[in-house]
C-alpha cells in the first residue's frame, strides 16, 4: 500500500458543528508497528463525535482531522509485530479518531474479529455503545442478577445497549425517556418499567415513578448519561446502598453530588470514561466482547439499528442524534457516499 493512495473521508478543518464536516479524499499512512489497516465498511456514530467535532472532548485531535471511534470492514494490511490476526479478515476496530473514512488505521489490541453471523453494520453499531454499557453497568456498577437498574437516555445507543445488558443479567430494568413514543421499542426491548422524564417535578416525580415501579424499594444502580436536573433526581431514587454510574451530560449540565447525602444514604456516585479501559487494559476489553459476541449468538442481546445513511451524510445523522431524535444505533455506510 503506497502513502499516495487516497481514500474518501468526512473530514473537519475547523470546529463547529455537524455542518463542519466536508467529504474529501485524504491520504492515509500504511500502518504502523501494533497496527493495522482497515477498509472500512461501516461506522458507528455516536454522541462523543459531536463532542469532538465541536471541539469540546476531553481528547482532541487538531485539525483537520477526521471523527468516528468505531468501524467495521475488512484488514488491508498488517504492520510490523501485528500478531493473530490476518489481511482479509473481517474485523471491527475502536479508534480514538477517523473511523468517518473508507481507510482507517486501528491498534491491533482493539481490532477483534467479528463472526459472520455478525453483518459489518450490526459490528459498527455494537461496538462503542455495548462495551460503554457493559463496563458501566458490571465493572463500575457491580449489577448482581435481582437489583433494579434505572437507565437514564433509554432510548440512545448507550441506554438501549445497557437496557438488553442488564436484562440479560438478570435484572429489573426501569427504562427513563422523555419521548413517549419511544415506550414501545424499549419493552420489545426489554424493559420493565417506562420512567417519564419529562414529567413535571422530577426531582419528587421521578421517585415516585420509581417506588410505584419497585414496591417502594428504590432502584439499586442508575445508569446516567443525562447529568442536569436527571442526575439530581435520580440520586433520591436510589435504594440503600444504591450505586450511580455516570456516564455522560447529554442534558448539558454537569451536576454535584452533595457528599453528606452519599453518606447519609450510604450511597454511591462513580464515573466510567471506557476508553480508559481500551487504553490501560486491552485484553479485559477483548473479554467483555467476547462475551457481547456471545450474547448475540444466544439472542439474548440484538443492537438495533435506527438508520443508516451513506458517508456524505453523516451531518444529518449528527443532528439528528444531537436534537435526541434517535431510537438506537445511527450507521454509516462507506462503501456509500451519497444516497
Amino acid at each position: 500500500m503506497s502513502a499516495e493512495q487516497l481514500f474518501d473521508a468526512m473530514v473537519v478543518r475547523a470546529h463547529g458543528g455537524p455542518e463542519a464536516l466536508v467529504l474529501d479524499r485524504v491520504a492515509v499512512p500504511p500502518p504502523g508497528p501494533g497496527e493495522v489497516a482497515i477498509d472500512v465498511a461501516a461506522a458507528g456514530l455516536n454522541f462523543p463525535d459531536l463532542l469532538v467535532i465541536s471541539g469540546k472532548y476531553q481528547t482532541l485531535p487538531p485539525c483537520p482531522f477526521i471523527p468516528g471511534k468505531e468501524v467495521a470492514g475488512r484488514i488491508a494490511a498488517l504492520g510490523a509485530d501485528v500478531r493473530g490476526l490476518t489481511v482479509g479478515q473481517r474485523v471491527m476496530a475502536q479508534v480514538e479518531h477517523g473511523g468517518y473514512s473508507t481507510r482507517v488505521r486501528a491498534p491491533a489490541t482493539t481490532t477483534w474479529g467479528i463472526p459472520d453471523s455478525v453483518s459489518f453494520q450490526t459490528a459498527a453499531a455494537m461496538g462503542l455503545v455495548y462495551q460503554t454499557a457493559h463496563f458501566a453497568l458490571v465493572a463500575r456498577g457491580q449489577l448482581r442478577a435481582g437489583e433494579r437498574v434505572l437507565v437514564t437516555a433509554a432510548a440512545g445507543g448507550v441506554g438501549l445497549a445497557a437496557v438488553q445488558l442488564a436484562k440479560a443479567f438478570g435484572a429489573t430494568v426501569l427504562a427513563g425517556i422523555r419521548n413517549p413514543a419511544r415506550a414501545d421499542l424499549l419493552r420489545a426491548n426489554g424493559a420493565d418499567h417506562i420512567i417519564d422524564l419529562s414529567a413535571p417535578d422530577l426531582r419528587d416525580s421521578l421517585r415516585a415513578q420509581v417506588h410505584a415501579a419497585t414496591g417502594g424499594h428504590g432502584v439499586d444502580l442508575v445508569i446516567d448519561q443525562v447529568g442536569s436536573d436527571v442526575f439530581d433526581a435520580a440520586l433520591r431514587a436510589l435504594a440503600w446502598c444504591g450505586r450511580l454510574v455516570v456516564v455522560g451530560f447529554v442534558g448539558g449540565r454537569i451536576p454535584a453530588a452533595r457528599a453528606n447525602y452519599l453518606l447519609v444514604k450510604n450511597i454511591a456516585v462513580m464515573g466510567l470514561q471506557w476508553s480508559d479501559y481500551r487504553d490501560r487494559d486491552p485484553a479485559w476489553v477483548a473479554r467483555v466482547q467476547d462475551e457481547l459476541f456471545a450474547l448475540i449468538a444466544a439472542g439474548r442481546i440484538a443492537p438495533v439499528i435506527d438508520t443508516v445513511y451513506p458517508l456524505g451524510a453523516a451531518a444529518e445523522g449528527l443532528r439528528r442524534l444531537e436534537a435526541g431524535q434517535v431510537g438506537g444505533k445511527l450507521v454509516l455506510d462507506t462503501t456509500k457516499l451519497q444516497a
